[in-house]
């Protein structure tokens, strides 16, 4: 558990909200469960929805950064995000994409959540672009989101069956849209 009162708040918040929800967890539960006191916290962060931008953004820098070392280490390829994203899947603490469970729960678009967790959104699919033209596809960025919708409904179907085997259809979907066979 890190030592100094931010960390922790930001350790525990990101394990709490990937849980169980940003709405159903409260400050006083993430005071209790950091051992941070409510003075440190508001040194720190102005409110809950600060500390939520702040988990947030974090996270997005740690997991786009996990995408790119796995997919790198399973091949490179565009299609390697789907091997990837099985992985993850495949883990007993798998609650779905944290940044879809944002925008659900902060329906409104204008809120500072629902802005980070689109621009991880974003982001991801410009990674995915960067992978595809690479790979020598003709429309990265139109592709990019036809994959990257795939993405994101293998996880929220992985997360509704407990399985992997999203991922390996999203995969076969994204093949036959790639029209090639590849492993990559």
């Amino acid at each position: 558990m890190p030592t100094h009162a931010r960390e922790r708040l930001l350790a525990t918040a990101e394990e709490l909200f990937y849980a169980e929800g940003i709405r159903a967890v409260g400050l006083d539960r993430i005071l209790t469960e950091s051992g941070v006191g409510r003075a440190s916290f508001y040194r720190h962060f102005p409110g809950k929805d600060d500390l939520v931008v702040a988990v947030l953004t974090d996270r997005d820098v740690r997991w786009r950064a996990w995408l790119a070392e796995r997919v790198t280490a399973l091949g490179g390829g565009p299609l390697n995000v789907f091997d990837a994203l099985a992985e993850r899947f495949e883990r007993a603490d798998f609650r779905g994409c944290a940044f879809i469970n944002t925008i659900v729960e902060t329906a409104d678009p204008d809120s500072p959540a629902h802005h980070v967790a689109a621009a991880h959104k974003r982001a991801v699919t410009a990674y995915v672009a960067g992978l595809l033209a690479e790979d020598g596809c003709p429309d990265p960025a139109g592709t990019a989101r036809s994959l990257v919708l795939l993405m994101d409904g293998a996880i929220v179907t992985a997360l509704r069956e407990g399985s992997a085997e999203p991922a390996a259809l999203a995969r076969a979907a994204a093949g036959a849209l790639l029209g090639s066979g590849r492993v990559g």
